[in-house]
């Protein structure tokens, strides 16, 4: 059996993928320094389905992705492995989203408690299952980037990196706030992400970026509750218009977040040209480059990521937006890695 100095002296990461493996990387589970856990869930989507298919979808579209990373020399020579995708979670994701558009169906009328409370309590296991995962591998000494599925998917995450980290900012690239309070009843709706991420005391503060579709209800908590802050889609556009460079404008976010950091990274919180069918598009956004940038200038200013996650890619027939969440998961493991030197 080759070890991985052998791997990488007979890799040529400039040929075409010769394996099926996360980014055609010949490295074990054990030789990689960075994890991606897939968590292909979407019971509790509200408009279009199809991002529990979005990590078997990266994974596909990812053996087309250059690994020359300018900012990070021999990037790929770190490993990225991603776990194999759990049949038993996605068989129960597909049980109880068949339950949760019964459930919608009926919801101004005669909604079934019954079947909440089993939406729930099987979301409530979810959110155990990615803490206990998450737990496993930062135990391990790797670093941990979570795949959904739906933006419900990182909360474990969250809740096992307050077991290893005293306190830490959350920095959530998104079109939704995502702060309803148990959004049409679902206790951990992809829409109370954040608000649920609150209740973790260890998280200091959530920063949102390209926040542009929210309700009055979450813009009063944005507006009372000093532990978030909002940069607004329409506000960062305007400033733009003022003549405000986006670095100045970067400087600022990064400002308002604490050293050590975890990027919950929402899809649709691009353009919607690059993500046409993530479950909930919203006209106006950010580009790829204008993202990556922000994660540049916060790994610059010495900030550490201890944890990431990308949700809401949902491939769509023509794959596009696999194909762009692909590009997006290695740029940000690599940031994630280079944040850690």
């Amino acid at each position: 059996m080759i070890d991985k100095e052998q791997k990488i002296a007979a890799f040529d990461p400039n040929g075409v993928a010769t394996n099926t493996n996360l980014f055609g990387l010949p490295f074990t589970y054990g030789e990689s320094e960075t994890v991606v856990l897939p968590v292909p869930w979407e019971v509790t989507v509200s408009y279009q389905s199809g991002t529990a298919n979005g990590p078997q979808a990266i994974k596909e579209a990812s053996l087309q992705v250059d690994l020359f990373d300018p900012l990070l020399k021999d990037a790929w020579q770190r490993g990225i492995y991603m776990l194999e995708v759990s049949p038993e979670l996605r068989e129960k994701s597909n049980a109880l989203r068949l339950k949760s558009e019964r459930y919608l169906e009926n919801l101004e009328t005669t909604p079934d408690q019954a079947i909440l409370q089993e939406i729930n309590a099987g979301c409530g296991e979810m959110v155990q299952w990615v803490e206990e995962s998450a737990l496993q591998v930062l135990n391990e000494g790797k670093r941990l980037a979570l795949l959904g599925g739906d933006h419900s998917t990182p909360l474990g995450f969250i809740k096992a990196l307050a077991q290893k980290h005293t306190s830490f900012g959350i920095l959530q690239i998104d079109a939704h706030a995502d702060l309803r309070e148990a959004y049409e009843g679902f206790t951990y709706s992809h829409a109370s992400i954040m608000y649920n991420a609150l209740a973790v005391k260890n998280v200091e503060k959530i920063v949102q970026v390209g926040i542009r579709d929210y309700c009055e209800a979450e813009n009063d908590l944005m507006q009372n509750n000093d532990r978030v802050q909002a940069y607004f889609d329409r506000d960062i556009k305007n400033k733009a218009y003022q003549g405000h460079s986006w670095h100045k404008q970067c400087q600022s976010i990064i400002e308002s977040l604490p050293e050590k950091v975890y990027l919950s990274f929402d899809i649709d919180g691009l353009d919607p040209k690059l993500c046409p069918n993530t479950g909930t598009p919203v006209a106006g956004g950010l580009e790829m480059s204008e993202v990556l940038y922000l994660l540049e200038e916060l790994v610059k200013s010495g900030r550490t990521i201890i944890g990431l996650d990308l949700n809401e890619v949902a491939p769509g027939a023509d794959e596009w937006d696999a194909n762009v969440g692909a590009r997006l998961l290695y740029k940000l493991c690599n940031l994630m890695t280079l944040s850690h030197q």
